[in-house]
C-alpha cells in the first residue's frame, strides 16, 4: 500500500511538474497580455527607426507596452550566435515576432515554424527563404520590404551631372539584400551606357579603405539598404566629401553622408508592419496568407550642406524627383 501512495504521490509530482513546464513556455502574458518578441539585428538608425516605427503602430492601435502588450525587445549587435541564441529563446512563447532586418527574419523563422513572423528591412523575402511568394508567403512570416528603387538612384545622379561616364556601389558581399541591389543597379546603370564597379566589403572595418578606392574610380556612388553601410554612414560622408564624389543613399537614414537620397523612410515601414500585426492579433489573420508589402511611398531628401560643399545647386537635384 505505502509503495503504491509513494508512486501515486510522484506521478501527482510529475504532472505538477510538467504543468509549471508548459505554463512556463505558454503563450500571453500576465493579465491576458499579449506577447510580442522583436529580433533586432544590429544597432543603427534605420533599424531602430523601424522598431519605434513598429511599436508606435501598435499602440496607436490600442497595443500598448505594459497595458494590453507585453515587447520582450532584444538587439543581436549584428552578432549571428547571439541572434541564434535570441530566436531559440522567443520559440514557442510569444504571440507575434517582429523581426528587423533579414538575417534577424531568418533566424527566426529557422527557429520556430509556428508563431507568427512579421519581418520589415527584408530586401528579397523569397531570395532569403522567408517566404515562398510575395502574394501567398505560404510560410508562417510575412512583413514589408525595405527594396530601394536603385533606377531612381542612377537617374538622380545623371540629373545632377550628365556627364558622369562611371558609378560605383559599395556592398556586403555576405549580404543577400546588397547582392540583389547590386545586379538591380548594374543592369540599369549599363542600360544607361554607364560603367559600373563593385567595391565589395565584409566588415566594417573595411569601409574606410574601399571607399577610398571607390571613389578614386567612379564619378558617382550609390549606396544600398545594407547592414554594414548603414553602420558607417559617418565614414562615408566624410571620404565622399573630401573626394567630392556625388552620393546617392537608399534610406533616409543615410542623409548624413550622402548629397541626398532617396528611399524608404522607416519609420514609416515600422508602421507599416505594425498595421499587419493587427490584422494578426485583434483579427486572427493568418500570416500565410498576408502578402508581403512594399514601402507605400518613397521619399527625396536633399543635404544642403553637403551641397554646397560640392558646388551642386538643391534645386538642380530636385529636378530629378
Amino acid at each position: 500500500m505505502e509503495r503504491r501512495m509513494n508512486k501515486k504521490i510522484r506521478a501527482i509530482l510529475g504532472l505538477g511538474l510538467v504543468g509549471l513546464s508548459l505554463a512556463g513556455c505558454s503563450q500571453g502574458g500576465q493579465d491576458g497580455q499579449k506577447e510580442i518578441g522583436i529580433i533586432q539585428y544590429g544597432e543603427h538608425q534605420a533599424l531602430n527607426d523601424a522598431r519605434e516605427g513598429f511599436v508606435e503602430g501598435l499602440e496607436e492601435a490600442g497595443f500598448k507596452d505594459g497595458e494590453t502588450i507585453h515587447i520582450d525587445y532584444q538587439n543581436a549587435q549584428a552578432d549571428q550566435s547571439n541572434l541564434n541564441s535570441i530566436a531559440q529563446n522567443m520559440k514557442g512563447r510569444k504571440d507575434l515576432t517582429f523581426a528587423i532586418a533579414t538575417p534577424a527574419a531568418q533566424a527566426a523563422l529557422n527557429a520556430d515554424k509556428q508563431t507568427p513572423i512579421l519581418f520589415t528591412a527584408v530586401t528579397d523575402a523569397v531570395s532569403a527563404n522567408l517566404v515562398k511568394s510575395l502574394d501567398q508567403p505560404g510560410t508562417n512570416a510575412s512583413g514589408t520590404s525595405d527594396i530601394a528603387p536603385v533606377e531612381k538612384a542612377v537617374d538622380l545622379l545623371l540629373t545632377i551631372d550628365p556627364s558622369i561616364k562611371t558609378v560605383g556601389m559599395p556592398y556586403n558581399s555576405s549580404e543577400v539584400n546588397s547582392e540583389i541591389q547590386f545586379k538591380a543597379f548594374k543592369d540599369y546603370a549599363e542600360s544607361k551606357g554607364l560603367k559600373v564597379e563593385a567595391q565589395t566589403v565584409t566588415t566594417t572595418n573595411e569601409v574606410q579603405s574601399a571607399i577610398t578606392a571607390l571613389a578614386k574610380r567612379v564619378d558617382g556612388i550609390c549606396l544600398p539598404t545594407d547592414n554594414t553601410i548603414a553602420q558607417t554612414i559617418p565614414t562615408i560622408g566624410s571620404v565622399v566629401r573630401e573626394a567630392k564624389v556625388p552620393t546617392i543613399g537608399a534610406e533616409s537614414a543615410h542623409l548624413e553622408g550622402c548629397l541626398a537620397t532617396y528611399g524608404v523612410n522607416y519609420k514609416d515601414l515600422g508602421r507599416q508592419t505594425a498595421e499587419m500585426a493587427v490584422k494578426i492579433l485583434k483579427d486572427g489573420a493568418d500570416v500565410s496568407q498576408i502578402p508581403v508589402e512594399k514601402a507605400k511611398d518613397y521619399e527625396l531628401v536633399v543635404n544642403e550642406a553637403m551641397a554646397k560643399e560640392l558646388g551642386i545647386d538643391p534645386a538642380q537635384i530636385k529636378k530629378g524627383e
